[in-house]
């Protein structure tokens, strides 16, 4: 049964009318997206060598696709949320099921990643695993002579207008864990509360909640931020590209795991265009392509051998199961959604 969230989504969607099948034109793979999926330095040779136009938009956090699929008015083909909001996709009938026989490297992915139960749901297929990876921490090397390893960190008063968090629901399991509750994914009432309260306490310390990639970079740049949580590997180039030495960590009480795959947005009529972007996403190109732009794992260590120098491999941790089995690997929140979701708008909304 759909939760109560994904209820809302879907009745507002069907009063606004926006549930019919999109109409885009031939040729074309337009898509939702977080930056760095649809750069220019491997989508042009698919464009090249497909004939298939990639038109991007692109998002700041899971919870901006059910809006953005409605406030589009269905003119996007395929999405990438991660693995804690691909059932909301499902569930609110905004993708269809895939057609695994299509994608040609589809055996060669991690086979944890392609019988998660995040993509299959009653015995069928809805996603395909593109990119991994933790939210992980991360500091200015000159602004902490002791580097810093726990969560508690970014409640430090001495950093206060010097810290970040991400514009996210994913905020309250930050809060949890300092807490002590290690069950991030299955907080209760009165857990989620108490992880409430204490962003509400942190803000005072906060400079800027991020919303995009690019805005992290800047704050850092800038000087604004020194501490912060980070989709690792991505962030934290551009800002050594920029010539400020950050440098990220896993606390003491761990970080999230996450998983991004792509979905098709139910009843697209430019199929072909689509799983030709499909196959491209999880061939040598994509895959080199995802690491290389966003320092992210690829979900295709076959194609990822390939392409991938040995130390590269080895840093994206690609033959290490272990890595990934210790982090905490976003799930679906099912009926808890909206609990979370409102509490965090309600930390946004606190004074």
């Amino acid at each position: 049964m759909k939760n109560t969230f994904v209820r809302k989504i879907s009745t507002a969607l069907v009063t606004l009318g926006l549930v019919a099948g999109p109409a885009l034109a031939d040729g074309q793979v337009n898509i939702l997206t977080w930056e760095g999926y649809a750069d220019a330095s491997f989508i042009k040779q698919f464009e090249t060598e497909s004939g298939c136009k990639v038109s991007a938009t692109y998002v700041g956090s899971n919870d901006d696709f059910a809006p953005k699929l409605a406030a589009g008015g269905n003119v996007y083909d395929i999405i990438t949320p991660s693995l804690d909001t691909t059932y909301t996709m499902v569930d609110a009938g905004f993708v269809e099921p895939l057609d695994t026989s299509k994608i040609t490297e589809w055996n060669n992915i991690y086979e944890k990643f392609r019988k998660s139960a995040g993509i299959n749901k009653d015995g069928v297929t809805y996603g395909m695993p593109y990119a991994w990876g933790a939210i992980a921490f991360m500091y200015r090397v000159d602004k902490f002579p002791t580097p810093p390893t726990s969560i508690a960190d970014l409640w430090n008063e001495q950093y206060k207008g010097k810290v970040s968090l991400w514009d996210d629901k994913s905020a309250i399991y930050v809060a949890a864990r300092l807490e002590g509750n290690t069950n991030i994914y299955e907080l209760n009432d009165a857990q989620i509360e108490q992880a409430k309260q204490k962003l509400i306490a942190q803000k005072p310390l906060i400079r800027k909640y991020w919303a995009t990639a690019g805005e992290l970079v800047d704050l850092y740049v800038a000087g604004e931020v020194w501490i912060s949580n980070t989709w690792a590997g991505y962030q934290s180039a551009q800002i050594k590209a920029k010539g400020i030495d950050v440098k990220e960590f896993i606390p003491k009480e761990n970080a999230e795991g996450w998983l991004d795959s792509w979905m098709i947005v139910k009843d697209t009529p430019n199929k072909d265009c689509v799983y030709k972007f499909l196959n491209m996403q999880s061939s040598e190109l994509g895959q080199c392509g995802v690491a290389n732009v966003n320092g992210y794992s690829a979900a295709n260590p076959v194609a990822a051998k390939k392409c991938m120098k040995p130390e590269q491999y080895d840093a994206l941790h690609q033959d290490d199961p272990a890595y990934l089995d210790s982090l905490m690997l976003w799930r679906n929140l099912g009926e808890r959604l909206e609990a979370y979701t409102n509490a965090w708008n309600a930390v946004k909304a606190a004074n």
